[in-house]
């Protein structure tokens, strides 16, 4: 499960590292979002030929999506906007392939989304109110700090009565079954994706290979770590450094660190 995470990645910065062409530099606004929720616009990676020139290599693009995936073929509430209903912000990767909502962009438009790490609670009894339930947030992050990258899936909606409205991108975050320590935290955890597999994953022109959807080793996920973190995450309002910060035992009122 990955409802909430965090991400500092520079659009700019993150196309120099990776070669590839910035998209979003037409959008504007700072990416730092140490409380990402879902329908927010998020930073993912894709690989796609021009637009036009599908003989031509293909190139990594960073690009701005809305996180909550919007299938093709739904209908528009109105001129331009797409009907509500539950965001679409994770996919299971085992099931993927087979969902409706899902199975066409498992085909030719899987993207990565990078991240420091993400957010999950653990729900415990509150020994002071007897029968009364505590969240407590965690976050699961690199030791080193380093950058994760999680597979997605994206998806291009426009209003088929409007035919030279602009596309809307969104995107939902794949995941899996929780492995080693962070099955203490959840049973689900977002799908990472190894940067040896980005060719494979990103690869526009053929499906990707079914073990890639497959859950992850222990060894893939040996350097990721949980963190017990304020309760200030627990509303979306809230957004800052302050939200990553490992609380002391004091302020921790009793949660338990897998450090």
């Amino acid at each position: 499960m990955c409802g909430r995470y965090a991400t500092t990645t520079d659009p700019g910065r993150l196309a120099v590292e990776l070669d590839a062409i910035d998209e979003t530099e037409s959008t504007g606004g700072s990416f730092t979002n140490y409380n990402v929720a879902p329908t927010t616009q998020i930073l993912t990676v894709v690989e796609r030929h021009e637009h036009g020139r599908k003989d031509d290599e293909p190139k990594l693009r960073v690009r701005r999506m809305r996180w909550g995936l919007i299938p093709l073929w739904t209908k528009a509430a109105e001129p331009g906007v797409p009907v509500k209903g539950k965001p679409l912000f994770n996919a299971r990767a085992d099931k993927a392939a087979t969902t409706p909502s899902f199975r066409d962009a498992v085909k030719y438009r899987r993207c990565l989304v990078p991240m420091d790490g993400w957010y999950e609670w653990v729900v415990e009894a509150d020994a002071g109110a007897k029968g009364k339930a505590v969240k407590k947030p965690f976050f699961m992050a690199q030791a080193d700090g380093s950058r994760l990258y999680m597979a997605g899936l994206w998806s291009v909606w426009r209003d088929k009565s409007l035919p030279e409205s602009e596309p809307l991108l969104s995107c939902t975050i794949l995941t899996t079954d929780a492995v080693g320590d962070l099955t203490r935290i959840h049973d689900r955890m977002p799908l990472p994706m190894p940067r040896e597999h980005w060719d494979a994953w990103l690869d526009p022109d053929h499906p990707a290979p079914a073990e890639l959807l497959a859950t992850p080793s222990e060894e893939t996920i040996a350097g990721i770590v949980a963190r017990p973190v304020s309760p200030l995450v627990n509303s979306v309002k809230n957004n800052g450094p302050e939200l990553l910060e490992c609380v002391s035992e004091g302020e921790a009122a009793g949660q338990t660190s897998l450090l």
